[in-house]
């Protein structure tokens, strides 16, 4: 007797099983033939977004191009059925559909980061490249590309910051190489191309009588000190209207029309803001890459011919910056 039930038992063990398999296959299969499947580039470019307050930001540390960041999330949504992130004043917000996706989205990428890294072993040697925002959605896409080919044995990894921090950063260590306007008269900086500045307004904004209100970067800043300088040699007088610690709040300054600003866009102008052909050309400001103290020679030059054909540079006799700047 013992040993029929014994057997019954087990058979009954076996059809739930069964049972829990051909369940699980069934939904994968309508899942599949509705096409419902949450890739993880996409879930990865949606929680950027949350983590880093907008679309331009999270392109930016992602390496990637913003258009390439709303196609990920358009690919969501179209996986979900809903809406995830809707218009909010200036900026955007997460739905309600949003806000459940992102809880689960960070799930699923800490199971698949965690997965990859029992598998595959331990993760390949960081190369932490620092640069400050100015033209950073313009440089840094193909610039982290050709890195990644030039050293294809190391995980690169980018820190936006404004350049005091980069360059403290240099010092401890945090930071193996960074990307850093202005003079380079130091042994760990070689001088890689120049950025071109150009002024930007509000569209339709209309200069007052009087000082003009410039928006500027808090100081310390190399690009602050160009547009006064600037404006001081055409004598035209000048007030600083607007600060910002940061480039968005460089630009929602700007788009409010507090004032006009110089910056390094590459001859992209940023969305929501015209450029300024009535003021005084400005001079371009050198960009050089720094490398911290005891750093591989190979690896510093390897990022130095990365990136100069990103910018397609003048020649290195003509980076010199005049005094002051």
């Amino acid at each position: 007797m013992s040993t029929i039930l014994a057997g019954c038992c087990a058979t009954v063990q076996r059809r739930n099983e069964m049972g829990s398999i051909s369940r699980r296959y069934g939904t994968y299969n309508h899942v599949m033939r509705n096409n419902r499947t949450l890739d993880i580039a996409p879930l990865r470019s949606f929680v950027a977004v949350a983590d880093c307050g907008g679309f331009q930001r999270a392109a930016t540390s992602l390496h990637l191009s913003q258009g390439a960041v709303s196609q990920h999330v358009r690919r969501l949504e179209s996986a979900v059925g809903h809406p995830l992130v809707e218009r909010s004043g200036r900026g955007s917000r997460f739905t309600t559909a949003g806000e459940q996706l992102l809880h689960h989205a960070r799930r699923v990428l800490a199971v698949h980061d965690e997965a990859l890294h029992d598998v595959v072993g331990a993760r390949r040697e960081t190369l932490v490249v620092g640069s400050t925002e100015h033209a950073a959605a313009q440089v840094l896409p193909p610039f982290a590309q050709a890195l990644e080919q030039s050293f294809p044995d190391r995980t690169v990894q980018f820190r936006i910051d404004r350049g005091a921090a980069l360059r403290e950063s240099l010092a401890t260590g945090r930071v193996s190489l960074a990307l850093l306007l202005g003079p380079a008269h130091d042994s760990r900086a070689t001088p890689v191309g120049e950025l071109e500045l150009t002024w930007y307004a509000a569209p339709g904004w209309v200069r007052q009588p009087g000082p003009l209100p410039v928006v500027a970067f808090d100081n310390p800043c190399v690009l602050r000190s160009r547009a006064l300088e600037t404006l001081a040699r055409h004598h035209i007088p000048a007030l600083v209207g607007a600060e910002a610690s940061n480039l968005a709040g460089v630009h929602a300054a700007v788009a409010a029309g507090l004032g006009v600003a110089l910056m390094a866009t590459l001859g992209h102008t940023p969305v929501g803001l015209a450029v300024r052909d009535d003021l005084p050309a400005a001079p371009p400001l050198p960009l050089a890459v720094w490398a911290t103290q005891g750093l591989d020679p190979a690896i510093s030059h390897g990022a130095v011919e990365a990136l100069r054909p990103v910018l397609n540079p003048s020649p290195v006799a003509e980076l010199a910056v005049p005094r002051g700047a």
